[in-house]
């Protein structure tokens, strides 16, 4: 496997955990200090994962298979 691809794959799971961090602790204005570091962690993580999948579509774009060119030196 491309490592493009496997960028890919692991920013869509970096999404998808902070996500769950983010959306399991409920917002109240006086919550917990721990839960309130890990609701911050899971946006922390979900922005991180958004900048990874990003990189890991640009390695992919940069590194596709592009066809040889074909240089003829008719003398």
């Amino acid at each position: 496997m491309k490592s493009g691809v496997v960028i890919i794959v692991t920013g869509v799971m970096m999404v998808i955990c902070g996500l769950i961090l983010f959306y399991a602790i409920q917002s109240s204005p006086q919550i917990e200090p721990f839960f309130r570091t890990i609701k911050h962690a899971g946006t922390f993580i979900g922005l991180l994962g958004i900048g990874v999948t990003l990189a890991g579509i640009l390695l992919y774009l940069i590194n596709r298979n592009q066809p040889q060119i074909q240089e003829d030196f008719d003398v």
